[in-house]
């Protein structure tokens, strides 16, 4: 008599899939996308959280681009601010943003979560690039960094870091006295940027100026240097308002922001002669496209076509 063949029950793999509670999925996912910044994935959170909210918490599988379309009108419309306004075409866009990134990692076949992709019909808002001219001049950074000397050295040296790095707030909050080393010829310092746009990580060089200041401060004020240990041991937000109270105090007519000071930093750069591929790795972008947004406005300051025309003709003007 032959032996029976033992049937083993086969596993269903799409049932399994299916098991997944919508906050086991959004924990996957953001595990997955988001582990390399903190801040990056705080705001994801938030993000799908309130379009769960807005849907009452229907089951994401369930989700049509019916939804979403209906999400991006009633922000575009101001339904879902507490001011009732309308929120800008980026606020949009960053809001719209995360679902695309959960459904398309969701939809992916290798992952099997989502049966379909209901964001690809959504079309997010077109951004205007409205920051070409969101730069200081000369005289205004130093009536900035003047104001932020009388409010204290530390706002001060803040201030210095986000104009010489070119950094973004949270980057540079995030900064650790570890993230600081010498080249291998020990003749300039560089920062290792950990918490870069995205969890990408970069080098940026640290002028001798501003490491002496930072290494003298921390020396007079008695506080380690702890690898481990925040220079600016601060939230983004309280940045935000030393930066808000010095442009006030010093009359700047600008509204001036601390990313203010990372457009400052690259149109500097490039006016006085730094290449694109410099700026870019100092900035951290992604695309080279974005930093030519810089080089337009600074060949605009440059010799226009207007100043040709005044060229030719100012023997008869």
């Amino acid at each position: 008599m032959l032996p029976q063949k033992i049937m083993t029950p086969k596993i269903n793999y799409i049932d399994r899939i299916q098991e997944y509670s919508d906050e086991q999925i959004i924990s996957m996912f953001l595990t997955t996308t988001c582990h390399r910044s903190q801040y990056t994935r705080r705001n994801y959170s938030r993000a799908i959280d309130q379009f769960r909210q807005f849907i009452t918490f229907k089951p994401l599988r369930q989700v049509t681009w019916r939804e979403i379309e209906m999400y991006k009108i009633a922000l575009e419309q101001g339904f879902l601010s507490k001011s009732c306004k309308p929120l800008a075409p980026a606020a949009v866009a960053s809001l719209i943003a995360p679902l695309r990134s959960l459904y398309k990692w969701g939809s992916d076949s290798n992952i099997g979560v989502f049966s379909h992709n209901p964001t690809t019909s959504v079309h997010t808002p077109k951004v205007p690039i409205n920051s070409k001219n969101h730069y200081l001049t000369k005289r205004e950074v130093t009536y900035l960094l003047h104001q932020l000397k009388k409010q204290g050295e530390r706002d001060y040296l803040i201030g210095i870091s986000l104009i010489l790095l070119g950094l973004r707030v949270s980057e540079l909050v995030s900064i650790q006295w570890g993230h600081f080393h010498s080249d291998p010829t020990e003749t300039s310092m560089w920062l290792t940027v950990l918490e870069g746009k995205g969890g990408k990580q970069r080098e940026v060089k640290v002028p001798q100026t501003l490491w002496n200041m930072l290494s003298l401060h921390f020396q007079l004020q008695r506080k380690s240097q702890d690898p481990d240990q925040r220079i600016f041991p601060l939230t983004v937000r309280q940045v935000e308002r030393i930066i808000q109270k010095a442009r006030e105090e010093s009359n700047i007519k600008k509204k001036v922001s601390p990313h203010w000071l990372r457009h400052t930093n690259a149109t500097l750069a490039l006016l006085h002669g730094a290449s694109l591929q410099q700026v870019q790795e100092t900035l951290g972008h992604a695309h080279i496209t974005t930093t030519q947004r810089y080089l337009h406005t600074v060949e605009q300051m440059k010799k226009a076509a207007p100043d040709f025309v005044e060229d030719y003709l100012k023997d008869i003007l």
